[in-house]
Parts: C-alpha cells; sequence; structure tokens
C-alpha cells in the first residue's frame, strides 16, 4: 500500500490514563466515517491491503499491549480517497487518538453516576474522578453495596479555580440533572419532609491526601425535613444528625470554628451528667440544635442556610475551595505532589451509622500497616457516624468487636475485604457504614503502611500468588527502606518501671523530645533545631505541618485508623492515640510526658 494511503489509520500505544476517554464511536464528515475502536493486548504496526471502502490492520505477535484504532470507511468514488476532505478527517482521527499537550485531554462530561451494579467510570479514572470517585464507582460496577451518587470531575474544579472561584458554566445544571437518577433510585427527593434525602459531600483528589480536603454530612436537613425524618426514625436519631450538620456545615462551608459548636456541647454535657455524645436524650439534642443556630447568629450575623438546594451549592464550592487551603498546600508540598489538576466532588446518598444499638460504623485495613500481619485491623464505632472514627472525636472499639453486635454484617464485610484485595492486588484502606445490620460500602484506596508493613505485605502477596515478583517490588517505595532504619527501643524492658500511662500504638517507633501543644510551636521549634513531642486532645487537619516538624505524636483521643494515626504511618513518625488518662491543657507544662515517649 502507497504511504499515502499509510495516513488513513492513526495508531497509538494507550497509556492506562488515556483509557478513561471515550473514544470508541464513530466520526462522520460528509460521506465520509471515522470508526474508533479497541483492540486489547494487540500492538497496531501498519496496514493491510485494503478491502473495498475500508482501511485494515496487521498485529505483531511480540507486542502485546491495548491500544486504539482509527479505521477510516470511504464512499463513493475511490480517486478522491485522499481529498483535501479527507485530508481534514485525518487531522481530527489525530485530534481523538494522539492528544499531544495534555496527557489527560478534557471532556467535556463533568459529572458521573454510580451505584450498585452500575457507574459510569472505573478504578482507571484517578486523574477525573479523583481516587475516591474511581473507586467508589469501581466497586459498584463490581456489585458492592455502594450508596448511589455523583462525582464531578477534576475538571470542573480546575475550570472553578481558573473561573474566579465560580462554578463553571452550566455545570450547576448538570448536577442537578445527576441528581434526579440518585433521587430515582432511593425513592426520595432532596428537600421533602415527606420523603427526604440527605446527603454526604466529599473531596477526592487522584492521589490520596487523608483529612486534608473537607467533608460534610447529613445535607439536606433543615426545621421541617428533620421533623419529617423524626416521625420515620425517631427523635433521637434525626435530631442527632441535624446537631452534626449544623456543626460540620459551620465548620466547613460558613468558617465558623468548631470550638464553637464543641463549647455548646461540652457545656450540655456537662449540665445533663452525660459523659459521651450517646447519653444526650432527644430531648437534649432539639435543645443542643437551637444552641447551634445561634452560633451562626452569633458568629456570622446571619442565619444558618435552610434552602437543601443552597446548602449543596454552597458545599460544592467549599470541598473545591478546600483544593487550595493551606493545610492541602502544605500536604502537597510535604509529600512532593504535583501536576494535579484539582479534588474531585463527591455527592452520596448519606447511609446511617447513628441510627441506634444495629448501626455503626468503622474504617479498617485489610492487612496491619504497621507489621504487614494478613490480618484485618480495623476500628467500629456504634452508633455513630464516620467523622466521630476518622476524626478522632472519639475512641473507637477494636473491629473484633463488630462480631458480637452485628455478626451477618461482619462476615459480608470480611466478604467484601478478600473481594477488594482480589480485585485491586494490593493492602486496601476501607470505610464502611452498617445502617439497621445493612452493611455499606464507602470508600476504598490503597492503604498506607510502614515501611516494615510494607515488605512483610509485598512478600506474603507474591507467596500468596496474588502479585509476581516486579508488581511486588513497586509496592516499597524508597521512604519505606528509610524507615527501617529509623529509632526503636533498644530495651522496653528498661523502660517499664518509668511508664505513665498508656495508648494506642497508632505508629510504631520511639521518640524523644519537648512537649509542644500547638502545631505552630511544633513548625517554630522543630526550625530553632529542638525535637519536639506534639501533644494533642486531638489531632486536625490543620495540624498537618506540626505533625510533620514533630518527632512524634501523643494524643488524647482518637484510635488507631484516624486522621493522625494514618497520617503519622505514612510518614513513618511514632504516633501513640487514644491515651485517655491524659487530659492536655496548654496553659501548663505537663514534663511527666517526656518519660512516655
Amino acid at each position: 500500500m502507497s504511504s499515502a494511503a499509510m495516513k488513513g489509520i492513526v495508531i497509538r500505544p494507550t497509556p492506562d490514563v488515556y483509557k478513561q476517554r471515550l473514544w470508541e464511536g464513530s466520526y462522520l464528515d460528509g460521506n465520509h466515517r471515522l470508526d474508533v475502536f479497541k483492540v486489547k493486548k494487540r500492538s497496531f504496526l501498519g496496514v493491510m491491503k485494503p478491502s473495498f471502502g475500508s482501511v485494515g490492520v496487521i498485529t505483531s505477535r511480540h507486542m502485546m499491549q491495548e491500544c486504539y484504532c482509527g479505521c477510516c470507511l470511504f464512499h463513493g468514488n475511490g480517486k478522491n480517497m485522499w481529498s483535501a476532505r479527507q485530508r481534514r478527517l485525518d487531522t481530527r482521527a489525530e485530534a481523538i487518538l494522539s492528544p499531544l499537550s495534555d496527557p489527560t485531554p478534557t471532556m467535556k462530561k463533568r459529572v458521573f453516576t454510580f451505584g450498585k451494579g452500575r457507574s459510569e467510570g472505573h478504578k482507571g479514572m484517578k486523574s477525573l474522578l479523583g481516587g475516591k470517585g474511581a473507586n467508589l464507582a469501581e466497586m459498584s460496577s463490581i456489585g458492592l453495596s455502594v450508596p448511589p451518587g455523583i462525582t464531578i470531575s477534576t475538571e470542573a474544579c480546575q475550570e472553578y479555580q481558573q473561573n474566579g472561584r465560580k462554578l463553571p458554566e452550566d455545570l450547576w445544571e448538570e448536577i442537578l440533572e445527576g441528581l434526579k437518577s440518585v433521587e430515582e433510585d432511593m425513592g426520595a427527593t432532596l428537600g421533602d419532609p415527606a420523603k427526604p434525602l440527605l446527603l454526604s459531600v466529599r473531596s477526592g483528589a487522584a492521589i490520596s491526601m487523608p483529612g486534608m480536603m473537607d467533608t460534610v454530612l447529613n445535607l439536606g436537613l433543615n426545621d421541617e425535613v428533620v421533623a419529617g425524618l423524626a416521625a420515620k426514625s425517631g427523635d433521637r436519631f434525626a435530631y442527632d444528625s441535624y446537631r452534626r450538620f449544623l456543626d460540620m456545615f459551620g465548620d466547613v462551608v460558613m468558617g465558623i470554628p468548631h470550638s464553637l459548636f464543641e463549647e455548646k456541647l461540652e457545656t450540655m454535657k456537662e449540665a445533663k451528667g452525660a459523659k459521651l455524645d450517646t447519653d444526650l436524650t432527644a430531648s437534649d439534642l432539639k435543645e443542643l440544635v437551637e444552641l447551634y443556630k445561634n452560633v451562626y447568629l452569633e458568629a456570622k450575623g446571619e442565619s444558618f442556610p435552610s434552602d437543601p438546594k443552597k446548602q449543596l451549592f454552597l458545599s460544592i464550592k467549599a470541598v473545591f475551595d478546600s483544593w487550595d487551603s493551606p493545610r492541602a498546600n502544605k500536604y502537597r508540598n510535604i509529600n512532593q505532589i504535583t501536576g494535579l489538576k484539582g479534588t474531585a466532588v463527591n455527592i452520596q446518598t448519606m447511609v446511617f451509622g447513628n441510627m441506634g444499638n444495629t448501626s455503626g460504623t468503622g474504617v479498617l485495613f485489610t492487612r496491619n500497616p504497621s507489621t504487614g500481619e494478613n490480618k484485618l485491623y480495623g476500628e467500629f464505632l456504634v452508633n455513630a457516624q464516620g467523622e466521630d472514627v476518622v476524626a478522632g472525636i472519639r475512641t473507637p472499639e477494636d473491629l473484633d468487636t463488630m462480631k458480637s453486635y452485628m455478626p451477618e454484617a461482619y462476615k459480608e464485610l470480611v466478604e467484601n475485604c478478600e473481594i477488594l484485595e482480589r480485585h485491586y492486588k494490593d493492602m486496601m484502606d476501607i470505610e464502611f457504614t452498617v445502617q439497621e445490620n445493612r452493611l455499606w460500602m464507602l470508600q476504598c484506596r490503597s492503604g498506607k503502611r510502614t515501611g516494615k508493613g510494607a515488605i512483610k505485605i509485598a512478600v506474603d502477596m507474591v507467596n500468596e500468588g496474588l502479585v509476581d515478583k516486579r508488581a511486588a517490588v513497586k509496592m516499597v517505595e524508597p521512604q519505606h527502606l528509610d524507615q527501617l532504619l529509623h529509632p526503636q527501643f533498644e530495651n522496653p524492658s528498661a523502660y517499664k518501671d518509668n511508664v505513665v500511662t498508656t495508648g494506642l500504638p497508632a505508629s510504631p517507633g520511639a521518640a524523644v523530645g519537648e512537649i509542644v501543644f500547638t502545631a505552630d510551636d511544633a513548625e517554630e521549634w522543630h526550625a530553632q533545631g529542638k525535637s519536639v513531642i506534639l501533644v494533642r486532645t486531638e489531632t486536625s487537619p490543620e495540624d498537618v505541618g506540626g505533625m510533620h516538624a514533630a518527632a512524634g505524636i501523643l494524643t488524647a483521643r482518637g484510635g488507631m485508623t484516624s486522621h493522625a494515626a494514618v497520617v503519622a504511618r505514612g510518614w513513618g513518625k511514632c504516633c501513640v492515640s487514644g491515651c485517655s488518662d491524659i487530659i492536655v491543657n496548654d496553659a501548663e507544662k505537663v514534663t511527666i510526658f517526656f518519660y512516655l515517649l
């Protein structure tokens, strides 16, 4: 075939990032048609002699990869095959199949739906849907129980940032259209007191940034909707959900410090003689809701926005804004994360772990992230929502306790963990909720692990036949090897007499330093060459700089799957969490803790 005829076919091997593009289909230009199709495990080398009205291809026996091919079909007089019109079609084919300037070319579609058994995305679309959105789509498509929802793409976030922090044109309409499919799936409507649909709004970048960006839960509640929810599910559950939403929305969206809400809660618990949030009655929670609404007036001079669609609009903007927050930028700088477009936004039907003793929430790793042991490692709280665990608000129980509370849900969870490990061929970090004994999967991602854990997991997975040796080597990062040189107790028994109290071994190692009580002090003292231990009641995402500067971290609250624990393990820092015997008082110097770490 002549070299001119070779122009009729455009061939490119397809990197993983390209596979998210919906290229397959026909493209028309007058009476010419370009068919774009996919052939798996082949590499195109050239063309065969043409059959009537088409250009064919041949394949290699030694190059096995997935490719996209464009095949131009022509109609009419063959003498006009390589006309100016056809050259324009060739150019269009190159634009479709050979993006040069951007390895992830922009798609017009910005909102993607997902639900059990169906999704418009898959795990290979992390650059577009973020890690959370891509994995929600993947879990949906393989049949796990995932609450239906939509994902707004990272490209929409990039447009938002470039557009002066305004939603791109027509994006809001696309979001509402996607939301309709969720409402149809659930038989519920956002803002309808009779059949209320409540939503979570979560961030999700292509690379995991635990706790660094924002989340809003229970969105859609107002005075009318909460009354409808109470009629269906009881006053205590409804008003507990409402006060949580008021707190989270105020903090994340309106910029009202969480401490103002926490102060009201602690004052009420003290007045009512309640040790835990769960000890408050429905009547107490109704009263707390009114106190929280007053916080809006006192802090912002305006009322809480009761329109659910306005709540959603403002929450989406807040999540987009959190991409450029100081803590997110600091985390990316520390971890040398560059080249991302922004965060996706995942809007998902709420499922509730706070509906009583048949409900709960938890976080787990499919293997021990500190040691690599092939055993589920996680925590669980009965009658709680997810933020209670990951934010370290309450110190949870070991995952094994779930067996006695919800044996069937636990059995299904174990099966799902096995499915996800086989599917992803990696140790996974999973968030889940049980609502009235029904299990729902909320998130999965590759689990952060210590150097010791990474090596054992990689070796074990080879021995189990899950991965080959080449893949196992890639699972161990250079910083994992560096962590193996980090300090540990030379002889732990020599320190036993000096132990003041104990906590949870959130991240292994040993550290010695001067006590600081704020992240800013940790950074300042570290810059002066001092070794410091950051001591907090609980850590928050804003503490990320201080956590990185500290030699070790100690918290009074929180468990082994809290943000502090996950981040510390990723950095190979010693962290003891859930040390319930201590009371952190910023005004006092608590030198006694030198003996603990």
